[in-house]
């Protein structure tokens, strides 16, 4: 195991590497200079060369990549364009806000996901399992941006139930959290009802309940641990999803985390926030598809790792 786990993290320094290549040249190639949106508009272009020669700018891009691979290996990640606050405190700001709203999103998932598979599973096209499928379908189908905001229009603004904006207390993070968790929700549902569907069918269930055994132990207790292989795949994938979808969300609840962070630095080209929040959000999807990896080897002692 430990070798298992050595040699997937040596597997993630090149990866890691490619993505802040990726990022490096996709964010020099958007149109706009972010000399000219520092400068005021009325800076010469004298003007505009300094701040371009101040924040290096004005170096060869891979004078300017191998500049930022340094600092980065010296664990500095720049300062921000835009405000001149080191980019690792504004990430130290944002970071958990997000990680927050995704763990509370992905729990809502598992949650409502699980749970509706399982029963889907236990009763197999019945009218529950045809409407839990179909609300699976639409909540996959609907993007995150339509449904916050009418998850918005209903709960904060007709009813005002819940705070429509912002973070502060936990009611904030309900509609956030249930607009990001119903993508994810109706991809579990779906997963975790086919994988039981065909756990469900095979002869050790049959012998178990032939022998006696209480439906509700056959259930969770011989079915549903050998069909969480499939499903914590997915659940690990969809966390990753959720950091990435958090742009979106983020932007339509006001929330204070990364997607915010990172959208804002798009608009004013602040190269080292666009570089250091993708380099963070792939090291993050790296490090759950790890932890999805080993607790393969807890659900199923047949894994093992050499």
């Amino acid at each position: 195991m430990h070798r298992y786990l050595a040699r997937r993290v040596t597997i993630m320094v090149p990866m890691l590497l490619g993505v802040s290549m990726i990022v490096f040249v996709l964010i020099r190639l958007i149109p706009g200079d972010p000399a000219e949106l520092l400068a005021s508009q009325w800076a010469t272009a004298e003007d505009i060369a300094l701040v371009r020669r101040a924040w290096g700018l004005d170096r060869p891009l891979p004078v300017q990549y191998a500049v930022f691979l340094g600092n980065l290996l010296r664990g500095d990640l720049g300062r921000s364009v835009a405000s001149g606050v080191p980019v690792a405190a504004e990430i130290a700001g944002r970071y958990p806000a997000t990680l927050l709203l995704a763990a509370v999103s992905m729990a809502v998932a598992v949650l409502v996901g699980g749970t509706a598979g399982i029963v889907s599973a236990r009763r197999p096209y019945s009218w529950w399992d045809n409407g839990a499928m179909v609300l699976a379908l639409v909540g996959v189908s609907m993007p995150a941006f339509w449904s916050g905001l009418m998850l918005i229009l209903l709960f904060g603004v007709i009813l005002g139930w819940l705070p429509a904006s912002g973070m502060g207390t936990p009611r904030h993070v309900v509609l956030p959290a249930v607009t990001l968790g119903l993508v994810a929700a109706g991809i579990i549902a779906r997963q975790t009802r086919s994988s039981m569907l065909e756990v469900l069918g095979q002869d050790y269930i049959r012998t178990a309940r032939s022998k006696g055994v209480d439906e509700v132990a056959v259930t969770y207790r011989h079915a549903l641990k050998n069909a969480l292989i499939p499903v914590v795949t997915i659940v690990g994938l969809q966390f990753g999803t959720l950091l990435g979808g958090s742009v979106v969300v983020e932007s339509v609840f006001a929330w204070p985390g990364m997607g915010r962070l990172l959208v804002d630095a798009v608009l004013v080209r602040d190269y080292p926030i666009v570089q250091a929040s993708v380099l963070l959000f792939a090291a993050t999807f790296a490090l759950i598809n790890l932890l999805v990896d080993v607790l393969y080897a807890f659900l199923d002692p047949r894994i093992r790792y050499g």
